[in-house]
């Protein structure tokens, strides 16, 4: 069975983390061979250099700080294709529409940060978890990097999130609940669209 990339998306403190555990455990008591991802992947030079800027010790402009997420994925690239080639089935916390979003809601071109990750595997399922950004601060009130700071900031990467789903017939998900309907409504939609189980 060839593998299946399926990528949560949405804003920080969404739950994308915790549903992407959640589904990666219940496929594999489907029987399924699947493998959590996450980006950024600070476990790669380029990872380190993501988590020094966030932290605050380095400044780098929106164009520089996209580039370094967008080279992070390329960083993982070989992996993705031999877990993918070997019937995985890989369950993403954040991948290309991150930097779509984000890029966009500080100025920069959509379709520049969508053309720059062309070469990058396809999800085969995109999950919107949709939270508002004042949810995002309920649920993370202290410890949050420079993004998570800026209120105004997260409603336009929200709106990019928005929009893009549906121009690509993301599967948007209410994120404002507990944890366990979500992750049953998540569970029906990639039964529902991928055929999994």
């Amino acid at each position: 069975m060839p593998g299946a990339l399926i990528v949560f998306e949405g804003l920080d403190q969404s739950g994308k983390q915790t549903q992407a555990e959640l589904l990666r455990d219940r496929l594999k008591l489907g029987g399924l061979r699947a493998r959590l991802v996450s980006f950024p992947d600070y476990g790669t030079s380029i990872g380190e250099e993501i988590a020094r800027a966030l932290a605050g010790e380095r400044e780098y402009g929106p164009e520089v700080m996209q580039l370094l997420y967008v080279a992070n994925r390329y960083e993982r690239k070989d992996d993705l294709h031999r877990w993918l080639d070997g019937g995985l089935v890989l369950v993403c916390d954040r991948y290309v529409a991150s930097s779509v979003a984000y890029g966009e809601a500080q100025g920069l071109d959509p379709a520049w940060l969508t053309q720059l990750q062309r070469f990058l595997p396809e999800p085969a399922l995109t999950i919107m978890l949709d939270i508002s950004p004042e949810t995002a601060v309920r649920r993370k009130a202290v410890g949050r990097d420079r993004y998570e700071r800026d209120l105004a900031m997260q409603a336009r990467v929200r709106e990019s999130y928005r929009r893009q789903g549906r121009e690509q017939d993301w599967a948007c998900i209410e994120g404002e609940r507990d944890k366990e309907p979500i992750a049953e409504e998540v569970f029906t939609v990639v039964r529902s669209r991928l055929a999994l189980l």
